[in-house]
């Protein structure tokens, strides 16, 4: 059984309060996660995430960004979701799969959990706060992504499973991912009590920056830069006296930029002399970078994402 809905059911009064069904993404979604931390946004508050920070999300929380707009990644990963459930409910006969509504943590209404999927051991009653959850994920290629069967995944999709867990008081997330467009794997995150409440209590400081108005530091993520690209409006024909430390870190940033590019130039210029006309380089067996070819010319060299010397 897969993608039913439970109907005429109400939560337990000692569990999780439901919000509402709503489709990932519409303005009621962004809505019901707009005063809390959902799953996906709990890695940016504790600095792992690799598509949102902890400053652009406290902009996001103050109304001041719109929500993050879907990307062709996010579009993707939105249109194979189906799929890849029906290929866990195909593989699991024993487990009922249902879709999921939005739930918030008995006691704790900011803490937000929108999981894929929600599981039942078949022949058990139906309850509103499932035995497990199931994640699908959708990846270009394995990097961050261990053997199948265990919980080696990448870390902002752990944090978002022992979100999910620690809001449902559920033990198991099971994640199902599609890899490169046909390679299908499961992991399993088992609940950890220390984790979880390391993240409840930094999702909880976070609220109350929210709260008071204090804003996070700039730090160096791509988010963190777009936002501030992003927040001031028009143009004032004036100049700003900035600090003599902010002067000499964005110049001495710049030549280190310039020293750094030019060191790359020179590195990757040998390696593709070594290569030759070789495909790719490699060092003890592992993938260093990838040579591509337009008429007959090397067009670019891609480094391997794993980029571990040890």
């Amino acid at each position: 059984m897969t993608d039913t809905v439970l109907a005429g059911a109400e939560a337990p009064a000692a569990g999780p309060t439901i919000l509402g069904w709503y489709e990932p993404g519409t303005t009621e979604w962004h809505a019901a996660r707009a005063a809390g931390i959902g799953g996906s946004e709990i890695a940016a508050v504790l600095g792992i995430s690799p598509y949102e920070s902890r400053f652009s999300l406290w902009h996001r929380k103050q109304g001041l960004l719109a929500p993050v707009a879907e990307s062709e990644e996010m579009y993707w990963g939105k249109v194979h979701e189906p799929g890849i459930c029906q290929r866990f409910a195909d593989l699991h006969p024993d487990l009922a799969v249902y879709e999921s509504p939005t739930y918030a943590a008995a006691g704790r209404p900011w803490q937000i959990a929108n999981p894929d999927r929600v599981l039942h051991p078949l022949g058990k009653p139906e309850e509103w706060v499932p035995a497990s959850v199931l994640e699908a994920k959708t990846a270009r290629d394995d990097h961050g992504w261990g053997k199948p069967g265990t919980d080696e995944i990448p870390v902002h999709y752990r944090a978002q499973c022992l979100w999910y867990l620690d809001v449902l008081g559920a033990t198991t997330c099971h994640v199902a991912v599609l890899i490169a467009g046909s390679e299908y794997r499961e992991y399993v995150v088992t609940y950890d009590q220390a984790e979880a409440e390391l993240m409840r209590t930094a999702g909880a400081e976070f609220m109350r920056t929210v709260q008071q108005h204090e804003r996070p530091d700039i730090d160096g993520h791509t988010a963190t830069y777009q936002t501030i690209r992003a927040l001031p409006e028009g143009q004032d024909d004036i100049d700003i006296e900035v600090s003599t430390e902010r002067r000499d870190r964005y110049f001495a940033a710049l030549a280190a930029a310039k020293q750094a590019d030019e060191e790359k130039r020179a590195a990757a210029g040998l390696l593709l002399d070594e290569i030759g006309t070789g495909r790719r380089a490699v060092c003890e067996r592992r993938t260093v970078a990838t040579r591509t070819v337009r008429d007959g010319r090397t067009y670019s060299l891609q480094p391997a994402r794993n980029r571990s010397t040890s």
